[in-house]
């Protein structure tokens, strides 16, 4: 079936921790500099980018010689405040590089079960693409601790509803794995791809799995909840692997990359 990837012009990015980072936490410059290159040029070609990012805490416990995340709440709020500050300094310097101006967003689930704040939300994320600002989004750990304690979600389930309130054409979540696949290839050899979802079974929730790395929050589980919110809204959603930012060309030139959620 066509996923006509092509077309879509406003695309919400979640980056994960794991796309973003090394195991130690610490900046993986390499993967980072490339992404925003890539994510710069598909923006120079006309699309409306918005992006989710994860790594405030990863980078956070990086930055203090943390080995993995601390599981105080009080410290995890410390560590994201840190982690938050070191992320939008090296977005903002690796984005103006490009010529590409940044704005922060940071949401609590408040705002987002607010009507009156979503509009001031959507208003905001029209104002800056219209500027030719790419917005990068996060939840704000150091007073939504309700993430922190994994009562509400992740960054996963948070770019889907940042997809359904900026009306994008497209979710597309960068993490450390190819694909859905139909066992956890981290434990099966013999586990194989799923191109393409057009609807969440059982089966499909069966096969995603729980956790995802010591330093994100997220898993395939996750991410099957963030298709399900985006699928509700009417938009389609891509998984496939952050390593190699320029495979982000072949999947608007509609090579068939990842699994393909259908909305």
């Amino acid at each position: 079936m066509m996923r006509n990837i092509s077309e879509k012009k406003r695309i919400v990015i979640k980056l994960g921790t794991s796309t973003l980072a090394h195991k130690t936490g610490k900046l993986n410059i390499r993967r980072m500099t490339n992404l925003v290159r890539v994510i710069s040029d598909l923006h120079n070609s006309g699309r409306e980018i918005i992006i989710v990012s994860s790594g405030a805490m990863g980078l956070g416990s990086g930055k203090l010689g943390l080995a993995s995340k601390p599981k105080d709440t009080r410290m995890k709020q410390a560590v994201a405040a840190v982690g938050q500050c070191e992320l939008m300094h090296i977005y903002d310097d690796m984005f103006e590089k490009y010529s590409v101006t940044v704005a922060q967003i940071l949401l609590t689930k408040t705002i987002i079960n607010n009507p009156n704040h979503c509009n001031n939300f959507r208003n905001t994320v029209e104002s800056l693409i219209s500027m030719g600002v790419i917005p990068i989004i996060n939840e704000n750990d150091t007073i939504a601790i309700d993430e922190l304690e994994l009562e509400i979600g992740e960054n996963d389930s948070l770019s889907a509803l940042v997809a359904e309130l900026s009306e994008a054409d497209l979710l597309l979540i960068l993490s450390d794995i190819d694909a859905l696949y139909d066992d956890d290839p981290r434990t099966n050899p013999n586990a194989k791809p799923i191109d393409f979802v057009e609807k969440i079974t059982p089966e499909i929730e069966k096969v995603a799995g729980g956790a995802g790395t010591s330093l994100g929050t997220g898993g395939m589980s996750t991410k099957i909840n963030a298709a399900k919110i985006a699928g509700n809204a009417g938009i389609d959603m891509v998984i496939m692997n952050g390593k190699n930012p320029d495979l982000l060309y072949d999947l608007f030139e509609d090579k068939e990359l990842g699994t393909f959620f259908k909305a």
